[in-house]
């Protein structure tokens, strides 16, 4: 479990590091769009993949949002909610539409760290 929680949290620095070394801060805004998506996609992807280190594995299929909702309504209604804040924020805010506000992406990449430390937590006393 251990590596999972490390892969996650290196897709978040990943993010981190799109957003501070290329996508150009000025005035509370990002400059460059392409790093913006990027670092959202890096984040939610980190999401994900520790997700699926307490989920498992779907049976047949594709993995989508509402699996996840669905799995997580049955653990914890906060983790819930700050997953469908993710989701919202890093995967459809910053990786489609790159909205361009430093606010948002740092509120994303809060709600990234919140649930890999969920994660974590939640394994490390399982």
């Amino acid at each position: 479990m251990n590596n999972t929680i490390l892969e996650a949290r290196r897709y978040l620095d990943n993010a981190k590091e799109l957003l501070s070394e290329k996508a150009r801060k000025d005035e509370g805004y990002y400059q460059d769009t392409k790093y913006v998506k990027l670092a959202g996609h890096a984040a939610y992807t980190g999401v994900l993949v520790a997700l699926d280190g307490i989920l498992g594995k779907k049976g047949k299929g594709r993995k989508d949002v509402d699996w996840y909702k669905q799995q997580l309504s049955t653990l914890d209604k906060k983790i819930l909610n700050s997953f469908i804040g993710a989701y919202d924020t890093l995967h459809l805010s910053m990786s489609y539409d790159g909205n361009p506000a430093a606010e948002v992406a740092k509120a994303g990449l809060d709600m990234a760290e919140s649930i890999i430390n969920w994660v974590e937590i939640r394994t490390a006393t399982a």
